[in-house]
C-alpha cells in the first residue's frame, strides 16, 4: 500500500491520525467511559447553557402531532424527551445512538418519564439508517456528527430518510466568532475541562478527545457547503454563545 493510499484510509480521532476502520470503536470506548457521569459533566462543563441551546433546538423542530422525528446521536435522551408529548400518541420519536451504553441510559429515562409509548430506542450507524425513504419529518443530530467517521455518507443518509418538505438540524460545537474568546475557550478547553473530567468522572484522556474533536470538526461555512453539497436547500445556520456552538438547518424539496 502506497502512502497516498494510507493516508486515504486514515481519518482523525482527536488529533490522532487512525485507520478509518478503527475510529468507531475508539469513539465506542469514549462514550462507554463517560456514559454513566455524561449528564452531570455535560451540566458542569456548559455551565448549563447545553439546557437552553436544547431548548432553541426544540423550537426550531416545532414538532407536532402524528409527526415522526429521528433524534440521532441522541444518547441520554434530552432531545427526545422535550420532543415526544409534541407529537402525541399518533406520532413517534425515534431515539438513537450507536452507543449501547448512552441508548440504555436513554431508555431508562424514557421509562422514567412515562413516554416508552411513543419514543423508540434504536442502537444505529448514522452513516447506514436501517429506515425506509422519506420517512421522518424531522432529524436532529445534537453533539453528534463530530463523532461520525464519514461525515458526508451521514448527512446522506439522513437526506435519503427525510420526507420531502422535511429538516435537518445539526446543533454541533464550532468555531468562536467573538473577538477574544477563541483564546479563552481553549485555556478552559485543554486545561480545565480535562482536569474537571478526572475530577468528576475519572476519566481525563475521554474529556481531552473530546475538546480534540471539536476543533477538528468543519466550522460554521464548511458544514453548510458540505450540506449543500449533499442536496439540502436553503440551508443556513445560527450561531450561540459566540460561536462555541451553532445550529445548522438544512430542507429537503
Amino acid at each position: 500500500m502506497t502512502n497516498s493510499e494510507k493516508k486515504e484510509n486514515q481519518t482523525h480521532f482527536g488529533y490522532e491520525q487512525v485507520e478509518q476502520s478503527a475510529k468507531a470503536g475508539k469513539v465506542a470506548n469514549v462514550f462507554h467511559s463517560v456514559a454513566e457521569n455524561y449528564d452531570l459533566m455535560n451540566d458542569l462543563m456548559s455551565f448549563g447553557i447545553h439546557r437552553l441551546w436544547k431548548r432553541i433546538v426544540v423550537e426550531f423542530v416545532r414538532p407536532r402531532e402524528g409527526q415522526k422525528i429521528l433524534d440521532l446521536a441522541g444518547g441520554t435522551g434530552d432531545l427526545s424527551l422535550k420532543i415526544a408529548p409534541h407529537v402525541g400518541d399518533r406520532g413517534q420519536v425515534i431515539l438513537s445512538d450507536i452507543n449501547g451504553s448512552m441508548l440504555s441510559i436513554g431508555r431508562d429515562r424514557t421509562i422514567d418519564n412515562g413516554l416508552f409509548h411513543n419514543i423508540k430506542c434504536i442502537q444505529v450507524n448514522a452513516e447506514l439508517l436501517p429506515f425506509p425513504d422519506n420517512y421522518f419529518d424531522c432529524i436532529t443530530i445534537a453533539f453528534g456528527l463530530r463523532n461520525v467517521t464519514d461525515k458526508d455518507k451521514a448527512l446522506a443518509a439522513m437526506y435519503r430518510v427525510l420526507k420531502p418538505g422535511g429538516k435537518l438540524l445539526v446543533l454541533e460545537f464550532s468555531k468562536p466568532i467573538l473577538p477574544g474568546l477563541k483564546p479563552v475557550y481553549d485555556f478552559y478547553s485543554f486545561k480545565l475541562l480535562p482536569k474537571i473530567g478526572k475530577l468528576v468522572a475519572n476519566d481525563e484522556d475521554s474529556y481531552r478527545y473530546l475538546s480534540e474533536s471539536i476543533r477538528m470538526h468543519p466550522d460554521q461555512g464548511m458544514l453548510k457547503k458540505m450540506m449543500e453539497a449533499v442536496g439540502y436547500s436553503r440551508c443556513d445556520y445560527i450561531n450561540m454563545s459566540g460561536g462555541i456552538v451553532a445550529l445548522h438547518r438544512g430542507y429537503k424539496f
